[in-house]
Formats: structure tokens, C-alpha cells, sequence
């Protein structure tokens, strides 16, 4: 079965060639899904190429998901959808709904010749590494969204450089690659200092924070807020064993939390915004109804997913800071 032809002189360079012989192969159906490719050698021996040809041809349909290589046995066709022109790993901490909104607007402002493939570390620093160190050489970019998973450069040191996009926080070592991120630091105290007449009107400002999953950024921003404006403010890692007092006004980052918050507002027969407060961070549509609408602290995921998709098609290798707003709701 012939698989790759060239042709000389025709100005099309040998790698090319042999990444359409083999498309042509596919398409026509003369190589299918799970069949093993002619080997490197046995190319650059019979058309008298480098190795490093044949390899640079096999590497840009690795990349696409095209094919894949098993150590020790050979290359073989992983997907006959040969019009896929790139392919990009999407490495998230967890998913939840607004980083779901990030990820659709991603897709949305992506050409239809791109496949995405995403991934959850769930900020356990072993599946970090090894979903890292099993996606090496087998796409055209890398989205890694690192959260507080400790050491990432050593890790993220294994993946080409100009391929890496960094999303949503930008931990000590990553600032030398581009990214699309949030200014947690500034963005807290600049939608807390937009809310400062209605914060005034409560006893204390209660954080609830797990520096777990929770930037550090953030805490430092909201204590620098509390104490630049002399609020009394309290720092809780779990809402769960708290009774909500009248005169607290608590800013929440998890779903989770809020429920529990709200839930037991209503056991202690407290009102929203007349006794109590909630801010969230992160704007959702839950949070527009639940509870006649909580106020938020919130980036533009949209937005984010569509720069991060247009810095990837242009090959922008730059750093832009996501906007941040508090959205003003019924519940302060």
C-alpha cells in the first residue's frame, strides 16, 4: 500500500507533501483509524529525506490529533478527521457555571478547523503534572489555568514556551508567558470601594476564604480595602459551624457558601439587605434571581473567553488584565 508520494520541483516543501499524502490516504480510506503509518526510517530511506523532515511532518499531524506515537512501536491514525488544523489543550481547575461561560465564548470565537480538548487538575498538583507531562508534543497550544497548585513552572517547563497561554491568575515564575488574567488584588478593592456607602451601613465585613482554591491576591486586596476605609472586617475559612448576626455583611466566593449563608439568614429570621448583607464574587444567572439578585464582584468570563481565542488565532504573546465590576443587586 503506497502511503506517501513526493514530487520534486513543484515548490511544495517534502514535509508538506508527505502530511497531505498521508490526509490523502485517510480521506480516501486507504488508512483508517488505529492503522500503523510506514515508519520514520522507512520514509526517509525510500525518498532518500532527513529524518527530521519525516519527523516535522509527523509532528504537525500529532499536533492536530491526527495521529499519535506509542513508544517502541510506531505512529498510528488517531482521528480521520483530517480538517482539523489545530488542536488546543484546555487545562481548567474545576468547572463550574461562569467558568463554563469562559469556556463557550472560547469555542465560540474559535475557527471551525480548531478542536479543543479540556482537562481538570481539581488543584490536586499530581493530576496537574501527569494531564501536563502526558499532552507534551500532541497540540498546537496549551491553555493552563494553574490556580495555587505550587511549583507550575518546573511543570509547565516541558511544553514549548511560544505555545503556552496562561488563564485567570498568573502565579510567581509564569510572567514571561502571555496571558489573560484577573488583577484579584485590585479588582476586590475597586468593586468594594464602589460599594463603600452601602458597606458603611453594616457592623462588619465578613470574608469567607479558603486559601485552597482562593487567589492570595484577594485576601491582601480585601484587607488593604478594610483597612484603608477603617472597616471592621473578619477572615473565616468555612461558613458551616457561623451563626449570621444582624449588622454582618458577608462577601462569599463559593456557590456553596452562598446557599449556606442564605439558608441560614432565613433559620435566624434575618432580612437581607435590612439586617444582613451578601456580596458573591463571580456573576452567574443563578445570582441575578437567587434571593431577589446578589451583588457581585465579578470579571467578564465572556470577554475573557473571546481575548483568550483571538490572542491564540493572531499568535499574540502578550499579557492583558480581564475587567472586573460590582454589579449592584438587592442584596446589600
Amino acid at each position: 500500500m503506497k502511503i506517501v508520494s513526493l514530487k520534486k520541483n513543484i515548490g511544495i516543501p517534502k514535509y508538506k507533501q508527505i502530511v497531505a499524502s498521508i490526509e490523502e490516504a485517510i480521506s480516501n480510506g486507504l488508512l483508517k483509524k488505529g492503522d500503523q503509518l510506514p515508519s520514520l526510517n522507512a520514509i526517509r530511506d525510500k525518498h532518500k529525506l532527513s529524518r527530521d523532515t519525516v519527523l516535522t511532518a509527523f509532528n504537525e499531524l500529532k499536533n492536530r490529533g491526527i495521529i499519535h506515537s506509542i513508544v517502541g512501536k510506531g505512529y498510528y491514525v488517531t482521528s480521520e478527521d483530517i480538517l482539523v488544523q489545530q488542536k488546543i489543550f484546555v487545562l481548567f481547575d474545576e468547572l463550574n457555571s461562569f467558568k463554563e461561560d469562559l469556556y463557550n465564548s472560547f469555542l465560540e470565537n474559535l475557527g471551525d478547523s480548531i478542536q479543543v480538548d479540556i482537562f481538570f487538575h481539581h488543584f490536586n498538583h499530581d493530576v496537574f503534572k501527569k494531564l501536563i507531562n502526558d499532552s507534551v508534543g500532541n497540540y498546537s497550544y496549551y491553555v493552563i489555568m494553574p490556580a495555587n497548585i505550587n511549583n507550575t513552572k518546573a511543570i509547565i517547563n516541558s511544553l514549548p514556551d511560544d505555545k503556552v497561554y496562561i488563564l485567570d491568575q498568573v502565579p510567581e515564575g509564569l510572567e514571561n508567558y502571555p496571558a489573560i488574567y484577573q488583577d484579584f488584588e485590585n479588582d476586590i478593592q475597586k468593586g468594594l470601594f464602589t460599594g463603600l456607602h452601602a458597606i458603611r451601613k453594616y457592623e462588619k465585613l465578613v470574608l469567607v476564604f479558603s486559601d485552597y482554591k482562593q487567589p492570595n491576591q484577594l485576601l491582601k486586596g480585601f484587607k488593604s480595602f478594610c483597612n484603608d476605609y477603617k472597616i471592621n472586617f473578619e477572615v473565616t475559612e468555612s461558613i458551616y459551624k457561623r451563626v449570621p448576626q444582624n449588622g454582618e455583611l458577608y462577601l462569599v466566593f463559593e456557590d456553596k457558601d452562598l446557599i449556606k449563608i442564605i439558608k441560614k439568614i432565613k433559620e435566624q429570621k434575618l432580612e437581607l439587605t435590612k439586617d444582613i448583607g451578601i456580596i458573591s464574587y463571580n456573576d452567574t444567572l443563578l445570582k441575578e434571581v437567587v434571593a431577589d439578585g446578589i451583588t457581585t464582584i465579578s470579571t467578564d468570563f465572556n470577554l475573557m473567553g473571546k481575548t483568550l481565542a483571538d490572542m491564540i488565532t493572531n499568535n499574540s504573546q502578550t499579557s492583558v488584565a480581564n475587567p472586573s465590576k460590582l454589579i449592584f443587586r438587592k442584596s446589600i
